[in-house]
Protein backbone atom coordinates (compact mmCIF):
# COMPACT_ATOMS: atom_id res chain seq x y z
CA UNK A 1 0.00 0.00 0.00
CA UNK A 2 1.49 3.68 -1.05
CA UNK A 3 -1.49 5.49 -0.77
CA UNK A 4 -4.89 5.21 0.66
CA UNK A 5 -7.22 7.25 -1.88
CA UNK A 6 -10.12 4.83 -1.72
CA UNK A 7 -11.02 1.71 -0.26
CA UNK A 8 -11.55 0.30 -3.96
CA UNK A 9 -7.74 0.06 -3.95
CA UNK A 10 -7.37 -1.94 -1.37
CA UNK A 11 -7.15 -5.95 -0.92
CA UNK A 12 -9.48 -7.67 1.64
CA UNK A 13 -6.20 -8.88 3.55
CA UNK A 14 -4.76 -4.97 3.50
CA UNK A 15 -8.00 -3.61 5.30
CA UNK A 16 -7.63 -6.69 7.82
CA UNK A 17 -3.95 -5.93 8.14
CA UNK A 18 -4.87 -2.39 9.04
CA UNK A 19 -7.34 -3.79 11.31
CA UNK A 20 -5.41 -5.91 13.19
CA UNK A 21 -2.55 -2.98 13.83
CA UNK A 22 -5.49 -1.05 15.00
CA UNK A 23 -6.50 -3.09 17.41
CA UNK A 24 -2.72 -3.63 18.54
CA UNK A 25 -2.37 0.67 18.87
CA UNK A 26 -5.70 0.58 20.82
CA UNK A 27 -4.14 -1.83 23.56
CA UNK A 28 -0.84 -0.25 23.52
CA UNK A 29 -2.61 3.24 23.89
CA UNK A 30 -4.80 1.81 26.59
CA UNK A 31 -1.61 0.81 28.54
CA UNK A 32 0.00 3.83 28.07
CA UNK A 33 2.67 2.24 25.79
CA UNK A 34 4.54 4.45 23.20
CA UNK A 35 7.30 3.74 21.12
CA UNK A 36 7.50 6.91 18.76
CA UNK A 37 8.21 4.45 15.32
CA UNK A 38 7.69 7.63 13.43
CA UNK A 39 10.44 9.79 15.22
CA UNK A 40 11.63 12.65 13.23
CA UNK A 41 8.89 12.49 10.28
CA UNK A 42 6.50 14.93 9.08
CA UNK A 43 2.91 15.18 8.31
CA UNK A 44 1.22 17.99 6.79
CA UNK A 45 -2.77 17.95 6.87
CA UNK A 46 -4.71 20.01 4.30
CA UNK A 47 -7.90 21.16 4.67
CA UNK A 48 -10.16 22.56 2.38
CA UNK A 49 -13.52 21.13 4.61
CA UNK A 50 -14.04 21.90 7.90
CA UNK A 51 -13.59 19.08 10.41
CA UNK A 52 -13.40 18.09 14.25
CA UNK A 53 -13.05 14.48 14.51
CA UNK A 54 -10.38 14.26 11.11
CA UNK A 55 -8.45 17.09 12.46
CA UNK A 56 -8.20 16.00 15.64
CA UNK A 57 -7.54 12.38 15.58
CA UNK A 58 -5.30 12.83 13.08
CA UNK A 59 -3.58 15.72 15.20
CA UNK A 60 -2.90 13.49 18.36
CA UNK A 61 -2.20 10.44 16.07
CA UNK A 62 0.92 12.00 14.21
CA UNK A 63 2.27 13.09 17.62
CA UNK A 64 1.73 9.65 19.41
CA UNK A 65 3.72 7.92 16.67
CA UNK A 66 6.66 10.47 17.62
CA UNK A 67 6.38 12.56 14.06
CA UNK A 68 5.29 16.11 14.17
CA UNK A 69 1.56 17.57 12.54
CA UNK A 70 1.38 20.67 10.14
CA UNK A 71 -2.06 21.66 10.18
CA UNK A 72 -2.48 23.79 6.69
CA UNK A 73 -5.64 25.09 5.78
CA UNK A 74 -6.73 26.01 2.31
CA UNK A 75 -6.32 29.82 3.10
CA UNK A 76 -2.98 29.32 4.77
CA UNK A 77 -1.91 27.69 1.38
CA UNK A 78 -1.19 29.28 -1.82
CA UNK A 79 -3.88 27.15 -4.10
CA UNK A 80 -6.41 29.65 -2.14
CA UNK A 81 -4.98 32.35 -3.98
CA UNK A 82 -4.82 30.46 -7.26
CA UNK A 83 -1.53 28.30 -7.03
CA UNK A 84 -1.67 25.19 -9.25
CA UNK A 85 -2.34 22.06 -7.23
CA UNK A 86 0.69 20.10 -8.94
CA UNK A 87 3.16 23.17 -7.75
CA UNK A 88 1.97 23.15 -4.15
CA UNK A 89 2.43 19.03 -4.32
CA UNK A 90 6.06 19.45 -5.82
CA UNK A 91 6.80 21.72 -3.07
CA UNK A 92 5.08 20.19 -0.17
CA UNK A 93 6.59 16.78 -1.05
CA UNK A 94 9.95 18.52 -0.33
CA UNK A 95 8.90 19.09 2.89
CA UNK A 96 6.65 16.69 4.14
CA UNK A 97 6.88 12.81 4.31
CA UNK A 98 3.41 11.83 3.82
CA UNK A 99 0.15 14.11 3.56
CA UNK A 100 -3.74 13.86 4.71
CA UNK A 101 -6.06 16.07 2.81
CA UNK A 102 -9.85 16.47 3.35
CA UNK A 103 -11.43 17.98 0.32
CA UNK A 104 -13.89 17.65 -2.55
CA UNK A 105 -12.97 16.30 -5.61
CA UNK A 106 -11.27 12.91 -5.22
CA UNK A 107 -8.85 13.64 -8.39
CA UNK A 108 -7.42 16.21 -5.95
CA UNK A 109 -6.07 13.09 -3.46
CA UNK A 110 -4.53 11.52 -6.34
CA UNK A 111 -3.23 14.42 -8.10
CA UNK A 112 -1.31 15.26 -5.05
CA UNK A 113 0.25 12.02 -4.38
CA UNK A 114 1.13 12.14 -8.00
CA UNK A 115 3.39 15.42 -7.70
CA UNK A 116 4.40 15.28 -4.14
CA UNK A 117 5.93 11.56 -4.44
CA UNK A 118 4.99 11.48 -0.62
CA UNK A 119 2.29 8.64 0.65
CA UNK A 120 -1.43 10.45 0.60
CA UNK A 121 -4.36 9.60 2.70
CA UNK A 122 -7.63 10.75 1.95
CA UNK A 123 -9.24 12.76 4.96
CA UNK A 124 -12.46 12.66 3.19
CA UNK A 125 -13.61 13.51 -0.35
CA UNK A 126 -17.11 13.67 -2.29
CA UNK A 127 -16.45 10.30 -3.06
CA UNK A 128 -14.80 8.00 -0.52
CA UNK A 129 -14.23 8.21 3.32
CA UNK A 130 -12.19 5.40 3.55
CA UNK A 131 -10.93 6.28 7.06
CA UNK A 132 -14.19 6.54 8.55
CA UNK A 133 -15.47 3.12 6.87
CA UNK A 134 -12.31 1.38 8.67
CA UNK A 135 -13.03 2.72 12.00
CA UNK A 136 -16.49 1.64 11.50
CA UNK A 137 -15.06 -2.06 10.41
CA UNK A 138 -12.69 -2.19 13.41
CA UNK A 139 -15.98 -1.05 15.41
CA UNK A 140 -18.17 -3.71 14.05
CA UNK A 141 -15.34 -6.21 14.79
CA UNK A 142 -15.12 -5.34 18.22
CA UNK A 143 -18.76 -5.79 19.34
CA UNK A 144 -19.83 -7.87 16.74
CA UNK A 145 -16.16 -10.31 16.47
CA UNK A 146 -16.47 -11.48 12.97
CA UNK A 147 -17.48 -9.78 9.43
CA UNK A 148 -19.16 -13.48 7.91
CA UNK A 149 -22.69 -13.87 8.15
CA UNK A 150 -23.46 -10.00 9.32
CA UNK A 151 -25.92 -7.79 7.69
CA UNK A 152 -24.65 -4.24 7.31
CA UNK A 153 -27.58 -1.82 6.30
CA UNK A 154 -27.07 1.83 5.22
CA UNK A 155 -30.56 4.12 5.10
CA UNK A 156 -29.76 7.80 3.58
CA UNK A 157 -27.74 9.61 0.78
CA UNK A 158 -25.67 7.56 -1.32
CA UNK A 159 -23.10 9.86 -0.75
CA UNK A 160 -18.97 9.17 0.34
CA UNK A 161 -20.11 7.20 3.28
CA UNK A 162 -22.93 5.31 1.80
CA UNK A 163 -19.70 4.11 -1.26
CA UNK A 164 -16.68 3.31 1.19
CA UNK A 165 -19.27 1.14 3.33
CA UNK A 166 -20.20 -0.60 0.66
CA UNK A 167 -16.55 -1.05 -0.48
CA UNK A 168 -15.20 -2.07 2.87
CA UNK A 169 -18.56 -4.11 4.27
CA UNK A 170 -18.29 -6.61 0.86
CA UNK A 171 -14.59 -7.19 0.92
CA UNK A 172 -14.70 -7.79 4.29
CA UNK A 173 -17.10 -10.26 4.08
CA UNK A 174 -20.37 -8.87 5.08
CA UNK A 175 -23.92 -8.86 3.16
CA UNK A 176 -24.84 -4.65 2.47
CA UNK A 177 -28.64 -3.84 2.04
CA UNK A 178 -29.07 -0.05 0.93
CA UNK A 179 -31.81 1.96 1.19
CA UNK A 180 -31.93 5.19 -0.67
CA UNK A 181 -33.89 7.80 -2.49
CA UNK A 182 -33.65 7.44 -6.03
CA UNK A 183 -32.26 10.68 -6.95
CA UNK A 184 -29.66 9.94 -4.08
CA UNK A 185 -27.83 6.21 -5.26
CA UNK A 186 -24.75 5.17 -4.57
CA UNK A 187 -22.04 6.31 -7.13
CA UNK A 188 -22.04 4.38 -10.32
CA UNK A 189 -18.38 3.05 -10.06
CA UNK A 190 -19.10 1.57 -6.74
CA UNK A 191 -22.45 -0.13 -7.97
CA UNK A 192 -20.14 -1.70 -10.50
CA UNK A 193 -18.42 -2.98 -8.09
CA UNK A 194 -21.42 -4.53 -6.41
CA UNK A 195 -21.55 -6.74 -9.41
CA UNK A 196 -18.57 -8.90 -7.96
CA UNK A 197 -20.26 -9.88 -5.11
CA UNK A 198 -23.31 -11.54 -6.59
CA UNK A 199 -26.10 -12.22 -3.67
CA UNK A 200 -24.14 -9.97 -1.72
CA UNK A 201 -26.00 -6.68 -1.97
CA UNK A 202 -29.23 -5.29 -2.52
CA UNK A 203 -30.42 -1.44 -3.45
CA UNK A 204 -34.00 -0.49 -2.75
CA UNK A 205 -35.43 2.91 -2.17
CA UNK A 206 -37.38 1.55 1.23
CA UNK A 207 -35.73 1.98 4.47
CA UNK A 208 -37.98 -1.21 5.79
CA UNK A 209 -36.75 -3.55 3.08
CA UNK A 210 -33.55 -2.11 3.80
CA UNK A 211 -33.30 -2.65 7.86
CA UNK A 212 -34.93 -6.02 7.73
CA UNK A 213 -32.63 -8.57 9.25
CA UNK A 214 -30.18 -6.25 9.28
CA UNK A 215 -27.16 -6.80 12.21
CA UNK A 216 -25.43 -3.18 12.23
CA UNK A 217 -27.57 -0.29 10.84
CA UNK A 218 -25.89 2.89 9.67
CA UNK A 219 -26.98 6.67 8.56
CA UNK A 220 -25.05 9.62 7.73
CA UNK A 221 -26.70 13.72 7.37
CA UNK A 222 -28.89 14.37 4.61
CA UNK A 223 -26.94 17.74 3.27
CA UNK A 224 -23.09 17.51 3.45
CA UNK A 225 -20.90 20.18 3.42
CA UNK A 226 -21.15 21.88 -0.37
CA UNK A 227 -24.65 21.08 -0.06
CA UNK A 228 -26.32 24.08 1.80
CA UNK A 229 -27.85 24.96 -1.38
CA UNK A 230 -29.88 21.52 -1.60
CA UNK A 231 -30.97 21.42 2.43
CA UNK A 232 -34.85 22.27 1.92
CA UNK A 233 -35.13 19.71 -1.38
CA UNK A 234 -33.23 17.04 0.59
CA UNK A 235 -35.37 17.46 3.82
CA UNK A 236 -38.09 16.72 1.35
CA UNK A 237 -36.14 13.68 -0.16
CA UNK A 238 -35.37 11.36 3.29
CA UNK A 239 -38.35 12.76 5.40
CA UNK A 240 -38.98 8.94 5.13
CA UNK A 241 -35.80 7.61 5.93
CA UNK A 242 -35.12 8.63 9.65
CA UNK A 243 -33.69 5.63 12.14
CA UNK A 244 -36.78 5.42 14.64
CA UNK A 245 -37.22 2.66 17.21
CA UNK A 246 -40.24 1.45 15.30
CA UNK A 247 -37.95 1.25 11.92
CA UNK A 248 -35.40 -0.71 13.99
CA UNK A 249 -38.10 -3.56 15.45
CA UNK A 250 -37.36 -4.84 11.85
CA UNK A 251 -33.39 -5.24 12.31
CA UNK A 252 -32.19 -8.13 14.36
CA UNK A 253 -32.64 -8.12 18.29
CA UNK A 254 -28.95 -7.41 19.01
CA UNK A 255 -28.82 -4.63 16.36
CA UNK A 256 -25.69 -2.04 16.58
CA UNK A 257 -26.41 1.83 15.34
CA UNK A 258 -23.42 3.48 13.80
CA UNK A 259 -23.16 7.08 12.46
CA UNK A 260 -19.29 8.76 11.58
CA UNK A 261 -20.82 11.93 13.29
CA UNK A 262 -21.92 15.02 13.16
CA UNK A 263 -25.47 13.52 13.73
CA UNK A 264 -28.68 15.89 13.06
CA UNK A 265 -30.80 14.17 15.40
CA UNK A 266 -34.48 14.47 14.65
CA UNK A 267 -33.52 13.99 10.96
CA UNK A 268 -31.58 10.93 10.04
CA UNK A 269 -31.95 9.55 13.37
CA UNK A 270 -34.25 10.15 16.68
CA UNK A 271 -32.65 11.26 20.05
CA UNK A 272 -34.11 8.35 21.27
CA UNK A 273 -32.27 5.74 19.06
CA UNK A 274 -28.63 7.86 19.49
CA UNK A 275 -28.35 7.97 22.64
CA UNK A 276 -29.57 4.26 22.65
CA UNK A 277 -26.25 3.18 20.64
CA UNK A 278 -24.23 6.16 21.88
CA UNK A 279 -21.56 3.30 23.16
CA UNK A 280 -21.13 2.13 19.75
CA UNK A 281 -20.89 5.47 17.79
CA UNK A 282 -18.48 7.06 20.26
CA UNK A 283 -16.31 3.96 20.29
CA UNK A 284 -16.63 4.24 16.42
CA UNK A 285 -15.43 7.90 16.78
CA UNK A 286 -12.39 7.28 18.73
CA UNK A 287 -11.64 4.24 16.60
CA UNK A 288 -10.68 7.15 13.87
CA UNK A 289 -7.56 7.84 15.91
CA UNK A 290 -6.58 3.98 15.84
CA UNK A 291 -7.41 3.12 12.16
CA UNK A 292 -5.27 6.20 11.03
CA UNK A 293 -2.22 5.65 13.48
CA UNK A 294 -2.17 1.71 11.91
CA UNK A 295 -2.27 3.59 8.33
CA UNK A 296 -0.02 6.01 8.64
CA UNK A 297 2.15 3.26 10.04
CA UNK A 298 1.65 1.24 6.87
CA UNK A 299 2.61 3.75 4.72
CA UNK A 300 5.68 5.36 6.56
CA UNK A 301 7.22 2.22 8.75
Amino acid sequence: MKNLFKLLDLTKEEIIDILDLADQLKYERKHNIYSNPLQGKNIGMIFEKASTRTRVSFEVGIGELGARPLFLSSSDLQIGRGEPLIDTARVLGRYLDAIMIRTFDQSTVEDLAKYSKVPVINGLTDFAHPCQVLADLMTIREFKVRFDDLTLCYIGDGNNMCNSLIVGALKVGMNVSIATPKEYEPHGDVLEFTKLYPGKFSLVHEPEKAVDSADIIVTDVWTSMGQESEKVKREMAFKDYCLTSNLLKLANPNYIVLHCLPAHRGEEITDEVFENNAEFIFEEAENRLHVQKAVMLKLLK
